[in-house]
């Protein structure tokens, strides 16, 4: 069984800067590709950035040029450093883990951590 404990949410103003962690912990073969979704309240969940396991990462539009995702594979954390962090970014982060499997079928298990609140107060 796998699971991803997030730290590092909280509030902050406008501006100010915030780095989120997730890290995995149980029986995994490889870690594949990470990622950080948001989901604010009455809105859908959406992808914030995400990292592949070569460290290729790809960013939402409103995010971009402020947010940066990286990973340690030794240490199976993931991160994202938050930057210029404004109040439509505050909503609970949520991280996804892809787990590489003995599936014969090559399918990747999927594993959600339980979110972190990130509220930016103006």
């Amino acid at each position: 069984q796998v699971q991803l404990v997030e730290s590092g949410g909280g509030e902050v103003q406008a501006g100010g800067s915030l780095r989120l962690s997730c890290t995995a912990s149980g029986d995994i073969l490889r870690l594949n590709a990470m990622g950080w979704y948001r989901q604010a309240p009455g809105k859908q969940r959406e992808l914030v950035a995400g990292i592949t396991s070569g460290g290729d990462s790809n960013y939402a539009d409103p995010v971009k040029g402020r947010f940066t995702i990286s990973r340690d594979d030794a240490k199976k954390t993931v991160y994202l450093q938050m930057n210029s962090l404004k109040t439509e970014d505050t909503a609970v982060y949520l991280c996804n883990v892809r787990i590489a499997t003995l599936d014969p079928w090559g399918r990747d298990l999927e594993v959600w951590g339980q979110g972190t609140l990130v509220t930016v107060s103006s």
